[in-house]
Formats: structure tokens, sequence, C-alpha cells
């Protein structure tokens, strides 16, 4: 009990040391030992490392999970060393949402069938976008997480500890200071009637001050060199988390692509859907024939009065073309089709008897009918 006690005393001497160190410091009335440029260039780039790197987790985990509510509960179960239960995410929701409802309507429908491919691809979107947030937690936030909560900490630790030691050197070096000017006064007015003179006391004072002077030094010196070397290995970290950065464009790209890839599966296979729901929109009924003005009298046909319209055969009117840009690639279901590619100009036109949801359209020698909603018409 009493070597606590004498410990505690200890501790808060030198922490009352300190504190009027500190304060004499902010008042002017001290001197504070400078580190050098270089040191005070790498606590500086700890410091800036440091920040954005918390910036770019705390946005990156928005980005993730955007829902501050889930963020909480991953939060809690990874503080609770718990493992979080498995999220459904919302485009796997709105696929089974999708699918769901096609039941109802009834998947032979046209609407309830379309219903199930979207919500399939929905499905797949989701289950893309779980990976994609598996492999970003791991190759992209946890080095971050790991450096903020690891490296960070340490070097914290050793900078506050250096911190104290330069309080201490300074609180010797100010002791020294004043325990030399009283020995210089003490030896310009000696007091001989003094069983033991006062210079005599004081200067075994200043060497005591002079003792205690070198000790604080050499535990500074040794902390600082500790400190550098953890301030130092700051690049490293920028090298680690360069490569980090790769990885999780890397996923991103992987992430998107695939995407990419589902949502064009999806656009033709809705373009198959609807030729095959859709009357096509060059077989014409034999029994409605469509002719020209003046061809029933003269017994000419048209092009669109046979069964089946042969494309090379139609002829653009002398009115009525239009220009139209490419929303989306588009591949050819058959010859009669036109094959398109994303942000290309085209020239298309209607044919009497074609159904809205398709146009003749022209690209330089070639020739074949496109669906509307793949095309942006131009003015």
């Amino acid at each position: 009990m009493d070597f606590n006690v004498k410990k505690l005393a200890s501790g808060a001497g030198l922490f009352f040391t300190r504190a009027v160190q500190f304060t004499e410091e902010k008042l002017g009335q001290a001197e504070k030992t400078e580190l050098d440029a270089h040191f005070e260039n790498l606590m500086s780039r700890a410091d800036c490392t440091k920040n954005w790197t918390e910036k770019i987790y705390r946005q990156t985990e928005i980005l993730l999970q955007p829902n501050p509510s889930a963020r909480i509960e991953e939060f809690l179960y990874e503080k609770l060393d718990r493992k979080a239960p498995s999220r459904i995410t919302n485009g796997e929701l709105l696929g089974q949402y999708m699918q769901d409802a096609a039941k109802e309507f009834g998947p032979g429908t046209p609407y309830g069938s379309t219903l199930i491919e979207v919500g399939e691809c929905e499905r797949r979107l989701g289950a893309a976008e779980r990976e994609f947030l598996q492999t970003s937690a791991i190759s992209f936030l946890t080095p971050l997480r790991n450096f903020l909560e690891g490296d960070w900490r340490t070097i914290s630790k050793e900078r506050r500890l250096l911190e104290n030691l330069r309080l201490d050197l300074d609180a010797c070096k100010t002791r020294l200071k004043k325990a030399k000017v009283a020995e210089a006064k003490a030896a310009m007015a000696p007091d001989f009637h003094e069983t033991r003179p006062r210079n005599y006391v004081l200067s075994a004072s200043a060497s005591a001050a002079e003792h205690e002077l070198r000790v604080a030094q050499t535990e500074f010196d040794r902390q600082a060199e500790v400190t550098r070397l953890l301030l130092e290995g700051i690049s490293s970290t920028h090298v680690n988390h360069l490569r980090c950065l790769h990885e999780f464009v890397e996923a991103q790209a992987a992430y998107y692509k695939r995407c990419h890839h589902h949502m064009q599966e999806l656009q033709k296979e809705l373009g198959r859907s609807a030729n095959a729901q859709l009357p096509n929109a060059f077989a014409l009924n034999s029994t409605h024939p469509v002719a020209t003005a003046g061809s029933a009298s003269e017994g000419v046909s048209s092009p669109v009065e046979t069964d089946t319209l042969k494309i090379e055969e139609v002829q653009a009117p002398a009115t009525g073309t239009r220009k139209a840009k490419v929303l989306y690639d588009y591949d050819a279901a058959d010859s009669s089709e036109l094959s398109l590619l994303a942000d290309e100009l085209i020239t298309v036109y209607t044919v009497p008897g074609m159904d809205s949801d398709w146009l003749v359209g022209e690209r330089g020698n070639q020739k074949g009918k496109v669906p509307v909603t793949y095309l942006e018409l131009l003015s």
C-alpha cells in the first residue's frame, strides 16, 4: 500500500511538473525544444495520411452500404466479435418481388413472362453486388481500418510519449538554468557565517540538475528515434494502400462488367420475346392487302402486298424519313433485322401496316427492321 501511495505521489508530481512546463511555454515564459524540420515534415505527412484515410474509409463505407442503420448493426456485430447475418441486396429483393408478381399475373401472359425474365436478371445483379461488396470489404476497407485502428494508434501513443519526454527534458533545462543563476548569485555574495555555505548547496543542486538533464536527454533521443522510424513507415503504408486501391478498382470494373453483361443478355431476351409475342411487322394478312393509290385498277401490286415481305424490296419513302440515335447495342435475331451499335446514327422510317414497336432502319447499304425502344428519334 505504501508503495502504491509513493508511486501515485510520484506520478502526480511528474504530471504537475509537465503541466507547469506546458503552461509556461504557452505563456512564453519557458523555452521549448524544437524538433528538426525533417521530423516535423514526417509528423505532418502522417497526420495528413490519417485524416484522408479516415475520410476515404468512411465514404467508401457509405458507398458500399448507404443504409446507416445497417452500418451501425454491422459495427456492433464486429465489436461483439460475432458474424453479421447475411443481408439480401436490394436487387435480389426486387427480383423476388417481380417473380412473385409474375406468378399472380400468370407466367404465360406477356407481362408475367417479362416480369420473370427481368426479375431473374435483377437477382443476378443483386448477386453480383453482394460479391462486389464482400470483395471490396476484404481488399480495400479492411486494410484501411487496420491502419487506423492498428498502426495509427501505435504512432499516436509513441508521439504522446515523445511529447511527455520533451516536457520532462525542458523542465530539466529550466531547473538547471535556475540552479546556475542561483549558484552565480551565491558566489558573488558568500555568507561565511553559515555552517554549510550556500554556494556549496547550490553547486550540489546544479550537479543533480545536470545529471537529470543528461538522463532526460537520453530518454528523449531514444524515443525520438523510435517515433521517427514509425513515421517513416508511412511510406510503406502508402504503397500498401496503393495496391489495395488497384484491387478495389479491379473489383469495381469486374462488377460493372458483369452488370453490363447481364443487362445486354436481358435486352436480347426481351427482344426475342417481343418478336415472338408481337405480329411480324413484315408479314401481312393476305385477306387485307395494302395497296398504293391506283394500284388495284392498274393491277400492279406494291411490295408490302405480298404475304412475306423481302427486306431488300422495301424502299425508303420520299418524305417521312428521320435520323435516330442508337441507345443500346442490339444483335439481329434474323436476316430481316438490322444489328445496332450504341451511339451510332441511322435513318429510320415506317412501312404501312408495320407495328408501332418497329421501324425500318438503314445504315449505308444495310437495311432491316429495328426496335423503337433501342432508338432516340432526332428532329
